[in-house]
């Protein structure tokens, strides 16, 4: 379980791409013209679980080591805005900017990874947490830990843990009870 007053400081979820969105794989190859081709496989639960924690009002951003089309596109299918591809400066660089532009400190982030790139943003993120198959050095930074590999649901599985941490969880379902997808919210007076 997450602590929730560790969840509810978070402002914005980082997710390392290779390891936590897929599975590792990468397909590498040409099409019949010779262009170079390259293919990750994403999960639709992934998917699910941040339009929930979008839905939830949090930031998510993708901070990977490698530069990737089709996680380019992925983000774009899912309104992510915050991408970090490849940055020269490394991640920790990255995730600092995106926090800066908001006025927003590390203790206001959360960072789900596997491998060893994963490890300075952990030490510094208010919630940092792991997949089934991370690395030993970072299931041992992490407060959190899945149970579910990356790319088969892992982000899912921690978006569910952070908003039960939050009580986010049990609102965010009723809107599918009402009309199997998100509800179109109508806001009071006062704009909520």
């Amino acid at each position: 379980m997450i602590e929730p007053r560790r969840a509810k400081a978070v402002r914005l979820v980082s997710l390392d791409v290779d390891g936590v969105l897929t599975d590792g794989s990468i397909w590498v190859g040409a099409d019949a013209f010779g262009a170079e081709r390259e293919l990750r496989r994403f999960h639709a639960l992934d998917g699910m679980g941040i339009r929930l924690m979008q839905r939830a009002g949090l930031v998510v951003a993708f901070l990977s080591g490698k530069r990737s089309a089709a996680v380019r596109i992925r983000a774009r299918e899912l309104g992510i805005e915050e991408v970090s591809l490849g940055p020269p400066e490394g991640k920790l660089a990255a995730l600092r900017g995106m926090l800066a532009r908001r006025e927003w400190t590390f203790a206001q982030a959360a960072h789900l990874g596997d491998d060893l790139a994963d490890l300075a943003v952990m030490e510094r993120v208010g919630l940092p947490a792991a997949v089934v198959g991370a690395v030993p050095e970072v299931r041992a930074q992490a407060v959190w830990t899945g149970r579910v590999p990356g790319g088969e649901g892992a982000v899912r599985e921690f978006a569910e843990a952070l908003l039960v941490a939050r009580g986010e969880w049990d609102d965010l379902v009723a809107e599918f009870r009402e009309g199997g997808r998100f509800a179109v919210r109508v806001r009071d007076a006062r704009g909520r």
